[in-house]
């Protein structure tokens, strides 16, 4: 593009300097100040356009694409400057998902103080339950399998977690 081209893009630059501000705040979500920076950046890079011999059909549209250009590369920028602050600040807070030994251990012990409460229950309450809990039948499913009434359905389920809780709440001591 000749020197007359570069005027030719200034010109426009400078007519079209608040719409593209506009168009640069949208881009950038609503920052200004990022949308000025890139604004300036883009005048910067205009300024240094390199002559040549081919014409510019649209300097508008060139501009707008140089600066939007520019916007994104300021978004890539700043995803990778906190992609990496957020990879530093986080490596202090890496654990693993899997549960301690501590937590291993204790959670065994529960199992063992659950598997002796259950077989301390009455063969009805502990099948009420283990029919409610594990295999997720309803009051009204268990009462046809135990020959019994959904509200005494209800008391043996009651019951049996209560004599649960306390199993694990005493750590099986009676």
């Amino acid at each position: 593009m000749a020197r007359q081209g570069a005027s030719i893009l200034m010109a426009s630059f400078q007519e079209n300097y608040e719409q593209l501000l506009r168009f640069l705040t949208r881009k950038l979500n609503g920052d200004s100040e990022r949308a000025a920076d890139v604004v300036q950046d883009t005048y910067l890079r205009l300024a240094k356009t390199p002559e040549t011999e081919d014409q510019i059909e649209n300097p508008r549209a060139y501009i707008y694409r140089v600066a939007g250009n520019l916007a994104i590369d300021q978004i890539r920028s700043d995803r990778r400057k906190f992609a990496h602050h957020e990879t530093d600040e986080g490596v202090a807070d890496i654990s693993d998902p899997k549960p301690g030994p501590e937590n291993i251990y204790l959670s065994r012990e529960q199992i063992v103080l659950l598997d002796r409460a259950l077989a301390e229950l009455p063969d009805k309450p502990r099948a009420a339950l283990l029919l409610f809990r594990v295999d997720g039948l309803s009051h009204a499913e268990i009462s046809q399998k135990l020959g019994v009434s959904s509200s005494m359905v209800a008391k043996y389920i009651g019951r049996a977690l209560k004599h649960c809780r306390s199993a694990l709440l005493t750590g099986g001591e009676k």
